[in-house]
């Protein structure tokens, strides 16, 4: 009965969907032929041009692919019926926009498929519509004074497999009225201290804090799901026994398992409840997958230079970015009254020597607040991190962090490559192979070699990203973006190979 009356409410969104569906059919009949001479139908991987390059296509046959186009008009309604996480991937892929993924990434697609589902056949009971919400109470929104009868997803697994990837394609796939939010994590979190900040002096901040977001959202999709603030640790457990108990649905992402958040962190015996928490609401599910898709774009492109004697370089790619424009001091508005003073500025970009941006008293905040305004950030002289720079390294993944979440371009000269920076960041063991006997107590016979779990764990995201952010395909991308947001035409990449060197 159940499945009934899912497939009635999936139906009855058809007509709400039926313009997007159409022009998707479109898309897929204009592919049709291209898959056709592909040759033998028996071949399960094919190569698919687009815009004059050469990219991979995989599907379970070309035989198959026929049928399936053949018959778009009622495969355009049997999505409504089946619809989710699933048919998305599935497309993307048929369409070149993906690469086949591997098993790991298929089965976590499969889990993403069961939270859909299950999200749509408890819609009214989770009171995921907004809308209907409001007319039972005459306000825009009501929160349920129970768990929801859904438990989310925490998905983790190492960098660049694919996760924020498949956190967005879900999101994507839910119903535009429903009440969800998807933030990165360092943002949440800031979001909630500064909600805090506002409810001083009420007897429970937390639980007002957290009425306020169960109001806002029922699916809370987090990205980057990583603990290294105390004050952050002492509230989490708190915090999401709160919205757990007004009806909401976590689904995050992480490059740690549950056991492993928070590990050495300051006072960890209080934070884990907040472990056992996360357990009984969420799904674990490890993606397990070993391929960084990030590492498969073209690298040794961008604006990464390694060498001090390419500051000056740096400022004139810098000056032909902005144009004609003067750079010039310019102060940026921070959450809670604060400013951050940022080095030089004009035309959406920004330049500040290492020193000023990561080894100040700076956080996410910051960060978040400086690309609201700039689009690229010029950073001149990021050295080497080790033991003596620990605090500058942290605040440098941070700064990563923010700018891959906002999708800003990066210049930069450098000490070394990205994997050079963090040669000398470890985590315990890796010591502990290097050296048997290390103990934390233990000095190492390297002074330079620092041994912390969470930045050596941190590093290899880091790496990824500052790859992937050098790429010429995230490079493409970002231009695509900027012009149609200022309507002018495409600039040119550097091809000046020359001077740009990725490790």
């Amino acid at each position: 009965m159940r499945s009934v009356v899912r497939s009635l409410r999936q139906l009855g969104r058809f007509a709400q969907h039926h313009a997007e569906r159409h022009s998707q059919a479109t898309r897929l009949f204009e592919q049709q032929n291209a898959l056709i001479m592909c040759g033998s139908t028996s071949r399960s991987l094919c190569m698919l041009r687009r815009n004059g390059e050469i990219s991979r296509f995989a599907s379970p046959g070309v035989e198959l692919m026929r049928s399936m186009f053949s018959t778009v008009a009622v495969d355009s309604i049997k999505d409504v019926g089946r619809g989710g996480p699933m048919v998305e991937y599935e497309r993307r892929i048929a369409s070149g926009e993906l690469v086949d993924g591997d098993s790991f990434q298929v089965d976590t697609i499969q889990q993403l498929q069961r939270l859909y589902e299950e999200l749509i056949e408890n819609e009214e009971d989770c009171q995921l519509d907004r809308y209907k919400s409001s007319e039972k109470s005459g306000r825009l929104i009501t929160q349920p004074s129970t768990y929801a009868p859904v438990k989310g997803l925490y998905l983790y697994g190492g960098v660049g497999t694919g996760k924020t990837m498949l956190m967005d394609l879900f999101y994507e796939q839910l119903p535009s009225n429903w009440r969800k939010k998807r933030i990165h994590f360092h943002d949440f979190m800031l979001n909630v201290h500064s909600r805090l900040q506002m409810h001083k002096g009420v007897s429970d901040p937390l639980d007002v804090v957290a009425a306020e977001i169960s109001d806002e959202a029922i699916i809370l999709c987090l990205d980057e799901f990583m603990v290294t603030d105390v004050a952050d640790a002492m509230i989490l457990n708190r915090l999401f026994r709160q919205l757990f108990s007004k009806g909401v649905i976590l689904f995050s992402t992480s490059n740690r398992a549950p056991d492993k958040l928070y590990e050495g962190g300051l006072q960890r015996d209080l934070f884990l409840p907040f472990i056992d928490t996360l357990k009984e609401r969420c799904i674990v599910h490890p993606i397990g997958s070993a391929v960084d898709y990030r590492q498969l774009g073209s690298a040794e492109q961008g604006f990464y230079f390694v060498g001090k004697h390419y500051s000056t370089l740096l400022k004139q790619k810098l000056q032909s970015l902005i144009g004609d424009e003067e750079p010039s001091p310019q102060t940026v508005e921070v959450i809670m009254g604060r400013k951050l003073q940022v080095s030089l500025g004009a035309n959406g970009c920004a330049y500040f020597p290492f020193e000023d941006l990561c080894d100040r008293p700076l956080g996410a905040a910051d960060y978040f607040g400086l690309f609201k305004k700039f689009h690229t950030l010029a950073l001149d002289g990021v050295p080497k991190f080790g033991s003596s720079n620990r605090t500058a390294a942290y605040r440098f993944v941070t700064l990563i962090d923010v700018m891959y979440e906002n999708k800003a371009r990066l210049l930069c000269t450098a000490e070394a490559g990205p994997v050079g920076l963090f040669e000398n960041i470890v985590t315990v063991a890796e010591a502990q192979k290097v050296s048997p006997r290390y103990s934390r107590s233990q000095k190492s016979d390297d002074p330079d070699l620092c041994v912390d779990n969470e930045l050596g764990f941190a590093k290899d995201r880091t790496i990824s990203r500052l790859t992937e952010i050098n790429s010429r395909e995230y490079l493409e991308d970002f231009e695509m973006r900027l012009r149609q947001q200022q309507q002018l035409p495409l600039q040119g990449l550097d091809n000046n190979g020359g001077d740009v060197v990725l490790a």
